[in-house]
This record gives C-alpha cells, structure tokens and sequence, in this order.
C-alpha cells in the first residue's frame, strides 16, 4: 500500500508550493504516525496528510510506522524531497569547481583572473586569512609582485571577475585554507569576520563566499553533543555570521564550504571528544546542518584523508572510485552521529559535489579520470557502482566536482578540466 506526505511549505512571493512525498507503509493495523528525525509530525487515519509550516526549498525526510493498539510497526524506509521555490543560483546543473591561486603562487605558478578558461562555473579565490587565530579579522592579500612577477593590477583583476560574472561564472572569496586557523571564539571576533568578510566582498564584486576552516579552526567542546542545537563558541559565532552575510547580501548569495572528511564523514564514527579522543571529529556537522537551507554546495575534500568509514560500516581508502562513491552517499543518505543518537539528514542532491587534487602534486589522493567517471557513473546514474550499494539512491542533479587546484590543472596540462568537464556536462 503507497501513502504520500504532501508537505505544504509557508509562502514565499504570495505563492504557495507543495512537494510531495511517496512513502510504503508497512504493513499494519489502524493509526499511523510520520517521523522526522524521530519526532511526530502527523498522525493520520488515512493513507496521506498534509505537513504545514515548511519553509521554500528546504529538504525534509520522513518514515512512516503504522500504528494499533498493539504498538508500532517497525518503520518503513525514508523517503526525502525538496519543497519547491529554490531561487536560481545561475549555476548549471553540474558545475567544475576550482581554487585559483590568488594571494600566493607556490610550485603550480601564478595565473591571471582572466587566463582561467571558462569551464570553470565556481572560481574560488584562495584565501582569505585571519590577522591572528582568533580575531576574525580577515584580509585578502593579492600575490605580491615579488612573488608573482606576472600578477594583474587590481584593477584588471576586478575587470576579469566582472568578465567572468557576465559570463555566468560565480567567483568567492575562500577564507582559511590550510595556513589560515580561524576561530571565532567570541562575538567580537564574529562581528570582526561580517565586517571583513562583507568588505572584500564589496571590494571585489564577488558572488559569496566558501568556507575552508582546516586545522584547528573549528572543535566541539565536552558535552556538546547535539548537532542541532550546538553550544561551543566557534561554532555558534560561525554560525551566526554566516547568516549574517546571507541576510545581508539576499538569496542569490552563493555559499560553499570545503571541509576535510575528518571533519564530516568521520562524525559516524567518532564525533566530537566524547566518542574518539579528538574535538574536532565531525565539528562541521552542526554549521553544515546549521546552513543547510542557504548552502549552495557542500565539497568535501575526498583526499588528504585517512581511512573512513562508510554506511557499509567498511572503511574507505582515498585515490580510487569506492571512496568518492561512499562518501558522496553519506551527504546524500544522512547518517546516525556517533554516540548520540541523532541522525544527521542528508541533503539535496544538487547541494552535493566532491573534491579532488587535479594532479599527484596538488594533494595525496589522486584519482585517475576512468575511476572518478565510475565515480560519477555510480551517483548519478545508480550505474557502475562496483560493490557497494546507495543508500541515499542515485543522484541525477548531483552538483558536480571541485578540484585543488585551477593552478595545478595548467600545470598538468588541464587534465581534470579537459577530462571531467564534458563527463559533466554529459549526465542527466
């Protein structure tokens, strides 16, 4: 017997949109109840009911259990939609996203805004760093001429991100990077991070903004240990500005965010100090969760990792298909947070991207072209998935791929542009 949760969301612009939910129920007597994330959200008699007060474009999961004077049933399998009213980003619906080496050159050599060629969708200028750890004061320093002998003026620069723009390229500012700890570890140092964060934003015209906090940027304190509600400082005050410059900036504001897998998928495992020894085990989870209806896409880094493990409950080793395809599904499925009983949703596929090194010298964790297109292949299509099964399902409007970096694809002679982005442009 199929059930549907229709879900009618609160108006946006005078309209009302309603997103539909195909369930099984299971097998069973009178009463049935819906859960969301083990909470009762209706009890109807009947085989559908409508779920009011839901915000436009949010993602929404629920189980269905039937109910009699027996008890429960067990529940049935989720089943997860979108509601409708997403504001148009102007990205496509898969999207090449890469770093460019703004404020440094390093061994890939510097590269003009305007030699980036225009298969790249999301340009992410690398980095914006804070004056100190803690005080949120964040500068963009573009590349001296010292290091960089061929670096633009600043008002060429901005002319090439003007050209990208109407182009239809979106260009960020990235804050952190692996040199750049920041911790916001007070309001001061938040409001430090708006007023900064929003003044290179204006300088430069840019479209928003990524958040690539490694390190020792972000950690849980003791006995924080509901993602929903957290209490460490860093991540509140984190929480806090970002919303801060989405409100200010309104909804075509672009927010990505780059966290290492330690920092999200390990959260199954081990979160916080309670489960592994380690505070920042799955410390994005509640900024991810925090943000998850004004974040554009979520590219975790699937390199620079140790072993992690999966919903398989195996673990996953980096440089081949089996770790994006197990990684990837975790954003997608959701997943329990170790120790606490709290299961993290997953979110909307076109939300979802993954990271990569576009070469061997960019980062630990390679992957050949033929493995990331099985990659790809298995999450979009449910095709080619080796052994291992989604739980999340296929993804056809997965976002696409972010690579480190845009510098080290010339370098290599653009292989990772070259090779992945009509594999792109070729899925569903």
């Amino acid at each position: 017997m199929g059930w549907t949760v229709t879900s009618s969301p609160r108006t946006s612009g005078g309209q009302h949109e309603t997103t539909q939910v195909p369930v099984r129920h299971p097998r069973g007597g009178g009463g049935r109840g819906r859960r969301q994330d083990n909470t009762v959200v209706a009890s109807p008699t009947g085989t559908s009911t409508t779920i009011s007060g839901l915000g436009v474009c949010t993602s929404h999961t629920y189980t269905v259990v039937a109910v009699n004077t027996a008890g429960e049933s067990a529940k049935s399998g989720s089943a997860s939609a979108t509601t409708t009213g997403c504001v148009n980003t102007g990205l496509p619906r898969h999207a090449l996203i890469g770093y460019q080496h703004a404020s440094f050159a390093n061994g890939s050599g510097y590269m003009r805004m305007a030699e980036v060629p225009a298969a790249w969708d999301i340009i992410n200028l690398a980095f914006g760093e804070p004056t100190s750890v803690t005080s949120g004061d964040i500068r963009f320093n573009r590349c001296p001429a010292s290091e960089c002998a061929n670096v633009e003026s600043d008002a060429d620069f901005i002319a090439a991100i003007r050209a990208k723009q109407a182009q239809g390229k979106k260009v960020l500012i990235s804050i952190g990077g692996q040199n750049g700890q920041v911790q916001l570890s007070s309001t001061g140092a938040r409001d430090a991070f708006v007023r900064s964060v929003g003044a290179i934003i204006d300088r430069y015209g840019l479209d928003g903004l990524d958040i690539d906090f490694e390190g020792h940027s972000l950690s849980l304190n003791a006995g924080d240990t509901d993602f929903r509600s957290p209490t460490t400082s860093v991540i509140v005050n984190l929480i806090a500005a970002l919303r801060t410059l989405k409100q200010r900036y309104g909804s075509k504001f672009v927010l990505t965010m780059a966290p290492e897998t330690f920092f999200v998928q390990l959260g199954y495992k081990f979160y916080g100090p309670g489960s592994g020894g380690d505070a920042r085990a799955g410390s994005y989870l509640p900024v991810i969760y925090a943000m998850r209806n004004d974040l554009t896409v979520l590219h975790v880094q699937d390199y620079n990792s140790g072993p992690i493990m999966g919903l398989d409950d195996q673990w996953h080793f980096i440089g081949g298909a089996d770790f994006h395809i197990a990684m990837t599904d975790m954003l997608k499925a959701g997943f329990p947070v170790a120790n606490t009983g709290i299961r993290f949703p997953g979110l909307r596929e076109d939300q979802i991207a993954f990271g990569l090194p576009a070469a061997t010298s960019a980062g630990n964790g390679y992957t050949a072209p033929a493995a990331v297109h099985q990659a790809l292949d298995c999450l979009a299509r449910g095709q080619n998935c080796g052994g291992y099964t989604l739980r999340g399902g296929a993804s056809p409007a997965l976002r696409g791929l972010m690579t480190w970096s845009i510098n080290w694809d010339r370098y290599f002679n653009w292989e990772f542009m070259n090779g992945h982005e009509p594999y792109l442009n070729a899925l569903p």
